[in-house]
């Protein structure tokens, strides 16, 4: 591969930053540009703030394009004037139309986030934890204009902790793809890596999170609530509401739960979905669909997290005897 091979980046979130880097690392190849999302206001000041990636390619010195529709007239032939042998997608943010796919030289390629077939489209690595899997990985696709249904090029496989959430396991296999990525643009090159195709009938659907897929549903088993809290990490967050004593006319105090563990519910005494078993000290315990869940990091909207031990001690008055329950808003 000589140092001619030109590349364009399309990323926008943090799991495309270790493609970026590896790719502008790599002595031969030259990273033309990086294609990602135009900046968004965030924040209750709806402040403008730049990505992870854009803010690395800028200190590179790597030029930025930040297109509204990179299909557009303008942002094809953008792309176009940059010569590209290839193309390189990472949580981009939008789909790639045919006439874009077919500007690089060599190939356009794609990383997810799972073992295609499985879990295609927005949020493979949340889906993949809200549904108790224990294994995930990456794959490096050929890019069609079909969402995430191009030959795969590249497999990596790892294992999901029992209690790893989805931020922490985007993160890992970030890096386990990054490497792949520039192995795969060598193969290519060297007229290799055949692309195998996905089987349909294995294929499963991995859509784009909302904030009310954080709502926790108690009468489901602990595990599920487990998996749901871990899945929904950092974002939208799952979330519960808790009456408690807090007088008629006040409305349900919403509660973000950041960190649990599936316990036993306890004595054996039947207790209803949502109940506060314990809160003692650092054991908050609420009896689930089947079996409970322990919650060790707590949010108050609008407050700073609390262990469960502080989180006890601040609202002791709203806890036993009452239950957490369906239902408020699913978002910080």
């Amino acid at each position: 591969m000589g140092p001619t091979v030109r590349v364009v980046m399309l990323g926008t979130g943090d799991f495309a930053v270790p493609t970026f880097q590896a790719l502008a690392d790599d002595r031969e190849l030259q990273v033309a540009a990086l294609v990602t999302q135009p900046d968004r206001p965030q924040g209750r000041k709806q402040v403008l703030i730049s990505s992870r990636i854009k803010l690395d390619a800028l200190a590179r010195g790597v030029p930025v394009l930040q297109p509204e529709d990179v299909n557009a007239a303008e942002g094809v032939a953008a792309i176009r004037a940059l010569a590209p042998d290839f193309l390189v997608t990472a949580a981009y943010g939008q789909i790639l139309s045919a006439e874009l796919l077919g500007v690089p030289r060599v190939a356009a390629v794609n990383l997810h986030g799972s073992v295609l077939p499985a879990y295609r489209g927005a949020a493979p690595v949340a889906r993949a934890i809200e549904r108790g899997e224990t294994e995930s990985g990456v794959t490096v696709i050929r890019m069609t204009p079909r969402i995430d249904a191009g030959g795969m090029l590249k497999i990596a496989h790892t294992p999901i902790d029992a209690d790893e959430t989805a931020g922490a396991l985007e993160d890992r296999l970030a890096a386990l793809g990054a490497p792949l990525v520039v192995e795969t643009l060598r193969e290519l090159l060297a007229g290799g890596s055949e692309p195998i195709p996905q089987v349909r009938s294995r294929i499963t659907k991995a859509p784009k999170l909302r904030k009310e897929d954080g709502l926790i549903d108690w009468s489901k088993p602990a595990r599920v609530i487990h998996n749901l809290i871990r899945a929904m990490q950092p974002w939208p967050a799952a979330s519960t509401s808790l009456d408690g004593n807090r007088g008629a006319e006040a409305e349900p105090l919403r509660v973000i739960i950041h960190k649990s563990e599936p316990v036993e519910a306890g004595d054996g005494h039947a207790q209803a979905p949502g109940a506060v078993i314990e809160a003692v000290g650092d054991r908050l315990v609420v009896a689930a669909g089947e079996g409970a869940v322990r919650l060790l990091n707590l949010q108050v909207a609008g407050k700073k997290p609390l262990s469960a031990d502080e989180f006890v001690r601040g609202h002791a008055h709203l806890l036993l005897g009452h239950s957490f329950h369906n239902g408020g808003r699913s978002s910080v």
